[in-house]
């Protein structure tokens, strides 16, 4: 088999690509790019109204030969496959160390209104959270925790910035996300469907042992978690059914936002699936 024909780096293809760097371009496509081959694999298998997630493909010829299989489940699903040099693919990625396999990807987040009908059981609400990486973990950390959403509000980072995506390592094509909603809305939408607001905040005057303690949090949860650096303004923090800290047993100052979201999601899923939770396994 030969050496297959390299895509040009002036290509309008590789143009359109590298420009998804920008939010307003990412926006006004409403398209994404997702790196690594566990997040274009994830792609290749998400569908949106029996729509491909993924629209095409830049692989060097390294990767493709290392990722056969995901190339080839790309042709398969009728995406486009364009081979690219190391250096092509680096300015479409602009990442120190591109992993060599690049995903066009459409824009897939849900309409709140959507996880509402869903009767969600467990989700996780990011307002006022800016760096993409943390968004990205928290997304992964729900996807692990079995969460069955995640909503980003109005004044948080953008889901599909590079680092939220590689975050995620590919748990953004595995449940569905909300962008944009104000928080206001996201509680008051929550609360009519009878879920519980539960503030994660490191001052909160209830402490995660003692809820878990006094079996309160076996029903529908909402976690929302704040900015990494000042925590949830007081507008917030009072619109919550209560404000919960994560107990510090040593001597460590505080925990990062990540951090405390996957232990605060995995205790909500530890009570939900105990007897008498909502989410309780049934005997054998």
């Amino acid at each position: 088999m030969g050496t297959p024909e390299l895509i040009s780096p002036r290509s309008p293809r590789v143009s359109a690509a590298r420009r998804l760097a920008r939010r307003a371009f990412r926006g006004k496509e409403r398209r994404f790019i997702a790196e690594g081959p566990q997040a274009v694999r994830e792609a290749i298998a998400h569908r949106t109204d029996g729509v491909p997630t993924l629209i095409e493909l830049f692989a060097t010829v390294e990767a493709a030969e290392r990722h056969a299989e995901i190339v080839e489940a790309a042709r398969a699903a009728g995406v486009r496959v364009h081979f690219a040099d190391d250096r092509t693919v680096a300015e479409i990625s602009q990442t120190v160390t591109p992993q060599g396999l690049l995903g066009v990807c459409r824009f897939l987040d849900s309409p709140f209104e959507d996880i509402l009908a869903a009767r969600p059981q467990l989700i996780a609400v990011l307002a006022h959270v800016r760096d993409p990486g943390n968004a990205g973990t928290v997304l992964r950390c729900a996807d692990a925790a079995g969460a069955d959403a995640v909503v980003l509000t109005d004044a948080s980072v953008d889901l599909y910035n590079p680092k939220s995506v590689r975050a995620s390592v590919g748990s953004l094509f595995h449940l569905p996300v909300a962008v944009g909603v104000p928080v206001e809305r996201v509680v008051d939408g929550l609360k009519g469907a009878g879920v519980r607001i539960l503030a994660a905040d490191g001052a909160g005057d209830r402490d995660l042992d003692g809820e878990l303690d006094a079996g309160s949090m076996g029903g529908p949860t909402a976690w929302v978690f704040g900015n990494e650096a000042w925590g949830l303004p007081e507008e917030t923090r009072a619109l919550a059914d209560a404000v919960v800290r994560v107990p510090i047993h040593g001597r460590a100052e505080s925990l990062n936002l990540a951090t405390a979201a996957a232990v605060c999601l995995y205790a909500s899923a530890r009570a939900q699936r105990s007897a008498g939770g909502c989410r309780a396994v049934s005997p054998a």
